[in-house]
C-alpha cells in the first residue's frame, strides 16, 4: 500500500484539479451571459459533479485497475451498447439528434467502455494476427455505428483515434492498421474534395446534386464541411458561428479582456447555445487571451504528459493499454475542439475536457483518469 501511494501521481492530479476551477469559472462567465436565469448557476452544478467525480477518480485509482477489467471490461460494454440502443429508440431529441437518454449521454459513457475491454482483450502476448484484428473491429463498429445513427459524429472520431492507437500499441496485425488509417486517410480527402467541387462557385445546380447524391453527409454536416472549405461564404447565416468564434478568440488580444468582461459573449455575438459547451474556448480565449490560452494548454500537456509515462512505466500490458486510450481520447477532444473554434477542421460537437458544460463528459473523463492513476499506482513492478 504505502509503495502504490508512493507511485500516486501528484503532477496529474494537480492538473486535472486546475482545470476544473479553469472550467468552473469559464463556465460562471458564460451562463452569467445568457438570459435564461437556469444557467446563471450551471457553475454549481458542474463543481458538484467534479466533487462527485472525485469521490469516483479516488475509488478508482485506490482499486486495482486488473481486477476492474477483468470484471467488469465486458459487462460494462455490453451495458454501453444496450443504453446507446435505448437512446436511440427512447432518447431525447436535442438539436437533429437523440444523444440524451433522460440526463446522460450513453456515447460519452460507450467511450470509456470500449476502451476498457480493448485493453483488457489486448493486453496479454500474441494476439497480433487478422483473427484478433477482425475481433477488435468488430467490438469498435457495433458502438460506433450506433454513435453514428444518432447522429454523433465528432463522438465516433474521438473514438476511432484512441482505439487505433492502443491496437497498434499491441502490435495488433499493424500492416492492416495501416492499410485502414491511409484507406480513412484518402477517403476523407476524397470527401473534402467531392464537397468542393459540388459548392464552388460557377458549379451548376445539376452537378452538384449529382455529385451530392454521393456523399454520405447529411444537411447539416455537409453545411459545415462547407463552411470549412468556403470560411468566408455566407457570414450571416451558416458561417455566423465560425466567424464570430475567431473574432472572440482574436479580440481577446495578448492578456485579455478580463474574467466575465468578454464583449462578444455579453453582447450575444457568439450564440448563447453554444457558448458553455462546446465554443466555450473562445469564451476563455477572449477574457485571458494569448497567455491565458498558452496556461490552458499547459494544464493539458501536464495532465497528459503523466498519462503517457504511466503508460511507458507500466509492467503490465493492459495498464500501458488503458492509459494510452485515455490519454489519446482526451487529446482528440482538446485538439478538435480547439482546432474547431479557429477553423483548422470542421465544426463537430464535441466538448472540451473540464472546460465545457456537460457532466457525463466530465464524470466519464475523471473516472478514465481515475484508471490511469491507478495504473501509475499499481501497474509497476517493485521499484527500490
Amino acid at each position: 500500500m504505502r509503495a502504490s501511494l508512493y507511485r500516486f501521481n501528484w503532477i496529474m492530479f494537480a492538473a486535472m484539479l486546475a482545470l476544473i476551477a479553469v472550467g468552473t469559472v469559464s463556465i460562471w462567465s458564460a451562463g452569467n451571459a445568457r438570459a435564461e436565469t437556469v444557467f446563471h448557476g450551471m457553475w454549481l452544478s458542474n463543481l458538484a459533479t467534479a466533487g462527485v467525480g472525485l469521490v469516483v477518480y479516488f475509488a478508482l485509482a485506490f482499486a486495482d485497475y486488473r481486477k476492474i477489467l477483468a470484471w467488469t471490461s465486458v459487462p460494462a460494454y455490453a451495458f454501453a451498447v444496450v443504453l446507446l440502443i435505448a437512446v436511440l429508440a427512447f432518447g431525447s431529441k436535442v438539436y437533429g439528434g437523440r444523444r440524451w437518454l433522460w440526463f446522460f449521454q450513453p456515447s460519452e459513457v460507450a467511450k470509456l467502455c470500449v476502451i476498457c475491454l480493448i485493453a483488457r482483450l489486448f493486453g496479454g502476448e500474441g494476439r497480433r494476427g487478422f483473427g484478433w484484428f477482425a475481433l477488435a473491429a468488430a467490438l469498435i463498429a457495433v458502438p460506433t455505428f450506433l454513435i453514428l445513427l444518432e447522429p454523433d459524429l465528432g463522438t465516433a472520431l474521438t473514438l476511432v483515434p484512441a482505439v487505433v492507437l492502443m491496437l497498434f500499441a499491441a502490435r495488433v496485425w499493424r500492416r492492416g492498421l495501416v492499410t485502414m488509417l491511409a484507406t480513412g486517410m484518402i477517403a476523407a480527402f476524397a470527401l473534402l474534395g467531392a464537397v468542393y467541387e459540388a459548392e464552388r462557385p460557377g458549379v451548376t445546380e445539376a452537378r452538384r446534386e449529382r455529385i451530392l447524391r454521393w456523399v454520405p453527409l447529411k444537411s447539416h454536416q455537409l453545411s459545415r464541411v462547407k463552411v470549412f472549405l468556403f470560411p468566408e461564404e455566407d457570414l450571416t447565416g451558416a458561417g455566423y458561428t465560425l466567424r464570430q468564434a475567431k473574432i472572440s478568440i482574436g479580440s481577446g488580444g495578448f492578456s485579455g479582456k478580463g474574467i466575465g468582461k468578454g464583449e462578444s459573449n455579453h453582447l450575444k455575438y457568439l450564440p448563447q447555445s453554444i457558448s458553455m459547451n462546446d465554443f466555450i474556448f473562445c469564451v476563455y480565449a477572449e477574457e485571458t487571451g494569448y497567455i491565458g490560452s498558452l496556461v490552458l494548454l499547459a494544464l493539458f500537456a501536464a495532465l497528459l504528459c503523466p498519462c503517457v509515462w504511466s503508460a511507458l512505466v507500466s509492467a503490465d500490458g493492459s495498464g500501458r493499454l488503458l492509459a494510452l486510450g485515455v490519454a489519446t481520447l482526451i487529446f482528440a477532444h482538446v485538439w478538435t475542439n480547439i482546432a474547431m473554434s479557429i477553423g483548422l477542421v470542421p465544426i463537430t460537437g464535441l466538448p472540451l475536457p473540464f472546460i465545457s458544460s456537460g457532466r457525463t463528459f466530465l464524470m466519464t473523463v475523471m473516472a478514465g483518469l481515475g484508471l490511469v492513476q491507478s495504473v501509475s499506482m499499481h501497474g509497476r513492478e517493485t521499484q527500490k
